[in-house]
C-alpha cells in the first residue's frame, strides 16, 4: 500500500467484494475518509501544492494502517477504509491516531484536516452496502459538525433529541449557530461543559 499504488481509483463493488473476502460474515467496521478544505487548497495555493498533501495523505494513510486493512481510493482525495475483525471503536482509535498527526505536520503550511466517518457490523447492520451508506451518512455529519473528526454512525433520530425541545428553542439555536459561524453541535457540547463546571463548583 503507497502512493504509487493510489494513484487510480477503485471500483466501490470491488472493494465490497475485497472486504466481503476477508471479512466473510464476521465482524468489520468500515471507514470512509477525505480531505477538509482540499477544493480550497488547490483553488488558493495551486495543483501542484494539492498534489503533495495528496500525496503525503496517501503515503500516511496507507502506511500508517495494519496489515490487515483494505484501503481503497473511491476518488480524488476520497478513501474507503476496511477494518476486518474489528470494531468501530477499534477504527476510531486508529483513525483518529493518523487524523492528529497529519494536522500536527503541514505540508507547505497547510494543515491537513481530515474526516473519517465509521460504521460496522454487525453494531450498525450486516450488509456491506449499507454499512457503506452509513459510513458516508457518518462523513456528512462529521463535515456539518465542521470537519477534523472521527465520526461513529448513529441513527439519525438519536443526533437530536427533537422532542424534547420546542420548534422556538431549535429555531432560535440555529440562529446563534449562524451568527457565530460555528456548529450547533459545537454549541451544545459547550452549553453541556459549563453545565458540568457549574455543577461541580456548587
Amino acid at each position: 500500500m503507497n502512493w504509487h499504488g493510489h494513484e487510480t481509483t477503485v471500483d466501490i463493488a470491488a472493494l465490497t467484494a475485497q472486504i466481503a473476502d476477508a471479512a466473510g460474515d464476521g465482524a468489520v467496521a468500515i471507514a470512509l475518509a477525505d480531505l477538509d478544505r482540499f477544493q480550497e487548497l488547490n483553488d488558493t495555493k495551486g495543483r501542484d501544492a494539492g498534489d503533495r498533501v495528496l500525496e503525503v495523505w496517501i503515503r500516511t494513510l496507507t502506511g500508517s494502517l495494519p496489515d490487515t486493512a483494505i484501503v481503497g481510493r473511491i476518488g480524488g482525495d476520497e478513501f474507503g477504509i476496511a477494518f476486518p475483525h474489528a470494531t468501530a471503536e477499534n477504527a476510531l482509535i486508529q483513525l483518529e491516531e493518523i487524523r492528529t498527526h497529519l494536522l500536527a505536520n503541514p505540508v507547505d503550511g497547510w494543515p491537513i484536516g481530515a474526516t473519517f466517518g465509521i460504521a460496522a457490523r454487525p453494531a450498525h447492520g450486516t450488509d456491506l452496502g449499507d454499512l457503506f451508506k452509513r459510513a458516508n451518512e457518518a462523513l456528512a455529519r462529521g463535515k456539518r459538525d465542521g470537519g477534523g473528526q472521527v465520526a461513529i454512525w448513529i441513527e439519525e433520530k438519536m443526533v437530536l433529541k427533537s422532542n424534547y425541545y420546542s420548534r422556538a428553542a431549535l429555531d432560535r439555536l440555529a440562529k446563534v449557530a449562524g451568527r457565530l459561524e460555528r456548529t450547533e453541535a459545537s454549541l451544545l457540547r459547550e452549553a453541556l461543559d459549563d453545565l458540568f463546571v457549574k455543577l461541580q463548583a456548587s
